[in-house]
This record gives structure tokens, sequence and C-alpha cells, in this order.
């Protein structure tokens, strides 16, 4: 295919929102851009909107464009959120105990040796009865066989028998991962059945949107080691899917950065991704990464990811401390029609509010839903006193609404604090403040002080981010844990100095970076067209593949 011609488009799907980039293919010039809030209960009607805008600005017509790159952040996401499918693994050959984020795990006599010899017979009746027992309670399987990379019979028979007793998905670790290293391979294999729902629904919404407008020509999604695979592939292989939106955020930092040794910061909505370019290059674990608490044998640019984003719940505990992130919620700024947050808005369980989200059924026959819609938005308290349930049921029962948005969850953010003192102004200043008011009070602050609390917790949690992955990738993982501890106590103090540029990508990015690189006596830029940087580091990194690959 020709693309010395025609246009190419850039989308990055991130848990807040969707941003989209058309270029010229000869000179990947930026000809338009387009933002468009992420719409999770159905993916498609958010990336329609971005490109639809996008479009829409160019003027150009679908013939014209010759490549779509596809980046997100939902399987960095789900991880970070615990999110994603219900698993059931079977460890072969191996009788460790492994914490892995599953259902259940049976570890069944079998497994083989380095020579690729049976070790032990594989124990079939205890298969079976592993199986049955997990059938119903589970939406997919992972299977890890002792040296399944030298002889998978084993993995192979027990992935026939699953398919024959459920028609769950099966990931078996040696279509996943080449290399020793049970542990390692079995992490690889649980994320991979964690994920696959996860992608499968994004890019069935990613090939429904590309479809109506007739992009599809040809279509390629990043993976984390910043390299490219078939929407097909990116399915079957999920978990190579993590680190995509900080791939191509690296792969923008080489492009745009303006030094070759860069710390390349991307504040999300729902993350801060923190990677780094040495020699203008992006820097790969090849040897696998850590995913959440667990090591993996996916391939993915070194990065450290911290829950914490411009749209993180921020909340006062009972206890009084407060907290802000990982989970996300929406805005109060964003939230629509619902009561000003002083009417509401307390400590502990009156911290956030639960509305009917877009994606509700009518008639609805959940008794939350029926709650909500005989008595409107009501806080987490206001529910469990009015349904007389517990609270960890309650949150149980509330974190699969929102999973596929028949409720939201609302709350204060420090996006909901930066409109507050005016740093940036998307939505509807008047529930910022009126949030920022009432949890103030708390703390005998006033609303601004309040919002400037919340962003000193939110940068001081970037900057340790920063500095966590720096030291540890520099030094050692001793120090990063010092360094970034730093200011936890009274009795101790150090400065700490960067001795390279922060480059910032997102939308508040420069609302939150500037003071942290301040701190750290170095520079934070913001190269043009950076709060869609990764949806623009997506197409530049597949054109220059592309191109790469046609010389």
């Amino acid at each position: 295919m020709n693309f010395e011609n025609g246009y190419a488009i850039g989308i990055d799907t991130g848990g807040t929102y969707t941003d989209t980039v058309i270029v010229k293919c000869a000179d990947s010039s930026v000809v338009a851009t387009a933002k468009s809030p992420t719409t999770h209960h159905n993916l498609s009607l958010g990336l329609a909107a971005s490109l639809d805008k996008a479009l829409a600005e160019s003027g150009i017509e679908p013939g014209e464009v010759n490549l779509v790159s596809v980046s997100t952040t939902l399987a960095t996401n789900a991880v970070v959120e615990n999110k994603g499918a219900k698993v059931g693994l079977f460890i072969i050959g191996s009788g460790k105990v492994v914490r892995l984020p599953v259902v259940t795990v049976r570890y069944i006599t079998g497994g083989h040796k380095v020579t690729g010899d049976e070790y032990d017979p594989l124990d079939i009746e205890s298969l079976v009865d592993g199986i049955t027992d997990m059938k119903g309670h589970v939406d997919s399987y992972a299977v890890c066989s002792a040296m399944s990379i030298k002889n998978p019979a084993h993995e192979a028979i027990a992935e026939k028998a699953i398919s024959m007793t459920d028609p769950k998905p099966v990931f078996c670790s040696h279509r996943i991962s080449t290399k020793a290293g049970q542990k390692e391979r079995a992490a690889t294999t649980v994320l991979n059945a964690r994920l696959m729902p996860v992608m499968k629904e994004f890019l069935e919404g990613v090939g429904k949107a590309l479809d109506e407008r007739n992009l599809g020509k040809l279509v390629v999604v990043i993976r984390g080691n910043a390299t490219s695979m078939s929407m097909e592939k990116a399915v079957e292989r999920a978990a190579d899917t993590f680190a995509s939106g900080p791939a191509s955020t690296a792969y923008y930092g080489c492009v745009y950065s303006p030094a070759k040794d860069a710390l390349i910061v991307d504040v999300g909505g729902t993350t801060t991704d923190v990677t780094l370019i040495r020699n203008s290059k992006p820097t790969i674990q090849d040897s696998g990464s850590i995913i959440g608490d667990w090591e993996t044998h996916v391939e993915a640019v070194e990065m450290f990811t911290v829950g914490v984003g411009g749209d993180s719940f921020s909340r006062i505990t009972r206890s009084g401390n407060l907290e802000v992130g990982p989970g996300r919620v929406v805005p109060l700024c964003m939230a629509g029609d619902i009561p000003l947050p002083d009417k509401w808005l307390g400590k502990g369980n009156d911290a956030r509010l639960i509305k009917i989200g877009p994606a509700v059924v009518e008639n609805p026959d959940d008794q939350i839903l029926v709650y909500l819609a005989e008595n409107g938005p009501s806080t987490f308290g206001q529910i469990m006193k009015g349904l007389d349930m517990v609270e960890m049921t309650l949150g149980t029962k509330l974190e699969k609404l929102v999973r596929v948005q028949a409720v939201d969850e609302v709350g204060f953010t420090p996006t909901d604090a930066l409109h507050v003192l005016n740093k940036i102004d998307i939505g509807n200043r008047e529930m910022s403040v009126s949030g920022a008011a009432a949890l103030g009070t708390e703390f005998d602050l006033n609303g601004d002080e309040f919002a400037e609390k919340v962003l000193d917790v939110t940068r001081l949690k970037i900057e340790n981010a920063m500095l966590e992955h720096i030291v540890r990738k520099e030094i050692g993982g001793n120090m990063a844990g010092i360094v970034a501890g730093r200011s936890a106590s009274p009795l101790v103090r150090f400065d700490v100095s960067l001795n390279l540029p922060i480059v910032g990508i997102g939308a508040a990015a420069d609302c939150l970076l500037s003071e942290v690189a301040e701190k750290l006596h170095t520079e934070a830029v913001y190269p043009e067209h950076h709060e869609v940087g990764n949806a623009l580091g997506a197409v530049r990194m597949a054109l220059d593949n592309m191109n790469k690959g046609s010389e």
C-alpha cells in the first residue's frame, strides 16, 4: 500500500476520553484533532463521535484514508481498577501456591521435564472435577503446565476437556509465552484470560465505527512493546495491549521531545503513566513486565502506572483523611442533572452519589436500580440505609452495575479542583465550587483551599511515580522507595532534582505537571497537540513502521 499519499488516522481510547488525530501520510502533519468522552456501555458511540468531529474538521473523504492505528489504556485501567473476566486457573505439575487475580485455582498432577518427557501422568479425574466445580462460576479458563514450552500435551488435553464441558474461552500458557518460568507464564495467561473480554468488546466497537464510515481498509492495534498487530491478534493476545497507551505516549515523546533523554508523563482521567526515553527511543522491558502486582512475560515499554488522574475519586474517609484515587468517578462538573453537592456531599459513605447510568434498561428489576428510579440520585450511605444492605454487599453489586454503566458514580475529583481554581473550563463550575465548599468544612478550609489540597495530593502521587520509576531504573529498587517516600517522615528531609525534561501529555498535564517540574528543578514542556498525544503517537508509530517495512 502506498503511504506517500492520502491520510492516516490515530485513535486512542482511554478510561475518560477517546481522542482522534488525522495526519497526512506524506509528512505526518496534523490536519485535524478531536476528543469525545469514552462511552463504556457502548464504546463505538464515543469513538464514532470523536471520529466524526475529526473527519468534519479535516474535510477529507473516507476513501482517502489508507491506515487507522488504534491504541488504548483500557487494559491498563482494567488491571489498576481490578476489572475484567472472572478466571479459573489450572496449574499442572506444581503444587507451589501462586497469588494471581483469579476466582479459583486447582493444582493438578502432571507436567513435563525440561527434555519434554512426561514428568507425571496427567490426573484426568482431578482435572474433570475441577472443571465441574468451576463451571458457572468463571468467565474464562487459564491453563499452565510445567515445561509446556517443551511439550504442551497436557495443556492441550486440559483445553479439550474444558471445551467439551464448558464453552467459555480457554487460554493455554504455551500459546501466550515461549519463555521459561511457570509462575510468570501463569500470570501472563491469567491476564490474557481476564483482559480478553475487555479487548473483544473494545475492538468490536472500533470495527463497528470504522465499518460504518468505510474506514476499515487497514487497521492496526498498538502493542505495549511499540509494535503493531491486527485486531484479530489483539483479541487473541489481549495482554499484549497492556501498555498500548504508554507505548504511544513514549513514541510521541521520542518524536516531539526537545531532548534525546526525557521523562514522558501522560496524565489521563484514570491513571498517570510514566515512561522514559533514552537516546530518542522507548526503553522496552523485553524480559517481561510487572503488571499490577504480577511478574509476567509481556513485552512492553518500561513504565510506572499510578492510579491517579483527572477523574480520580477524591474523598474524605470516615477517619477524616483525604484520599485521591485509585478509583475513578464522574466529576461533579460533568455529572449533568444532580442536586447541588452541598446538599448531600460529605465524608465516608456520603462521598459519592449514585445515579442512573446511560445503559440502564427500562423497567429494571434490580433492587438498586428500582431504588434509584423511585428516589433519584442517592449517596452510597442513603442506598445502604434505604435497602438495609451491608456495605460490602452493596459495594459488590454497585461495582457490577458501574462496569456496564447501568449506574454512574459521581464525586469530587482533581478535574473539579481545577474548575474551582479557574484553571480549566469544560463543565459546570458551579457544581465543583459547591462540592469543594462542602468538603472543605471537614478541614476548616474554604473551597479554594480544599481544591488546592486535592491538587497537592494529586501532584505528590504523580511526582512520586515519576521518581520511583526513574530511580528504580537508574539506581535500584531499594532507593526508589526511599526517594518516593521522602515526604512521609517529619524528621528527614532531602531535595531531589531531575536532570532531564518532563514531556507532558494529556488535557490536564500543564495544570498538574508545571509545579511538579519546578519542585524537581527541571522543565516541563507541552509539545503541540499534547492533549491528544497518544493518538498522535499511535499513528506516527504505525506510519513509521509501515514505511520501514516498505523500504
